[in-house]
C-alpha cells in the first residue's frame, strides 16, 4: 500500500480498538451503574466467580493485567465489601482472594447481564457472523 493510499479509519488494528472500545461502553455501562465499579474492578470480579480464590499474581496473569492495576481494582473492591483478603499460609507475600456474599451476587448478576449482552449481539450480527467474527478475533490474538 503506497502512504497516499493509507486511511487511519480503515487500518485495522484501529478499527479493532474502536470496535472494542464501542462495546466495552455498551457493557460497562451496567457494571458501572449498577455497582460503581471500571473496567478492572469487573476483570477481577470475574477472575474470582469463574474460578474461586486466587492471588492477584494468579489474575494478573490470567487477565493480562498489570498488577498495580489489579492492586487498585482489588482495594476497590474490598472498599465495596465484593471480596476478602486473607494472608497466604504458604507464601506470606501472597493474598489469596476470595469473593464475599456481595461480590458473589454481582458476578451472578453481571454474568446473567453478559449473556442478554451476547443474545443482542446475535441478534443485531447473526449466530453465523457472531461465530465467524469469535473465531477471526480468536485467529488474531
Amino acid at each position: 500500500m503506497h502512504h497516499d493510499d493509507f486511511q487511519l479509519a480503515g487500518f485495522t488494528p484501529y478499527l479493532l480498538n474502536q470496535a472494542a472500545e464501542a462495546q466495552s461502553l455498551i457493557f460497562s455501562a451496567i457494571y458501572k451503574d449498577r455497582y460503581g465499579m471500571l473496567r478492572n474492578e469487573w476483570r477481577v470480579l470475574f477472575h474470582l466467580g469463574r474460578y474461586g480464590e486466587m492471588t492477584a499474581k494468579d489474575i494478573s496473569e490470567k487477565a493480562m493485567i498489570h498488577k498495580t492495576k489489579i492492586s487498585r481494582a482489588v482495594r476497590a473492591l474490598e472498599e465495596k465489601r465484593f471480596l476478602a483478603r486473607e494472608v497466604s499460609e504458604e507464601d506470606r507475600r501472597a493474598e489469596r482472594l476470595t469473593l464475599r456474599a456481595p461480590g458473589r451476587e454481582a458476578f451472578e448478576y453481571l454474568v446473567k447481564a453478559a449473556g442478554e449482552y451476547e443474545d443482542r449481539l446475535a441478534g443485531k450480527l447473526g449466530q453465523d457472523e457472531v461465530q465467524m467474527l469469535k473465531a477471526l478475533l480468536k485467529k488474531l490474538l
